[in-house]
């Protein structure tokens, strides 16, 4: 599984993005997001399994949306009323559907993941 994220950028407090994440080779299992800024732990944001089944951080639940375009194989993050404190750098990553969903925002059940895109928010 390749994946190839895009989207980020600066943004004021209040303003959204729309992450992007190309997905080439991927399947049937589990696409989600993950953000981590230097010296902080990463953090599982929002997964979709590839029945629809979708499960977001607290931190995000009502502002960010998940959601994938089965025709072009691309995976979305939406994300409105944005905060300072969700800048960092956005991740996709990919995990086989033998991941319980239980822990499907771990990023240790991840085995395939983006470069990685920033996001600053600035208030």
């Amino acid at each position: 599984v390749q994946l190839v994220e895009s989207g980020g950028g600066s943004v004021q407090a209040g303003g959204s993005l729309r992450l992007s994440c190309a997905a080439s080779g991927y399947v049937y299992g589990y696409l989600a997001w993950f953000r981590q800024a230097p010296g902080k732990e990463r953090e599982g944001v929002a997964v979709r399994h590839s029945v629809g089944s979708t499960r977001y951080a607290d931190s995000v639940k009502g502002r960010f949306t998940i959601s994938k375009d089965d025709a072009k194989n691309i995976l979305y993050l939406q994300m409105n009323s944005l905060r300072p404190e969700d800048t960092d750098m956005y991740y996709c990553a990919a995990a086989p559907s033998t991941t319980s969903w239980l822990s499907a925002l771990e990023g240790s059940r991840y085995n395939s993941w983006g470069q990685g895109t920033q996001v600053c928010v600035s208030s």
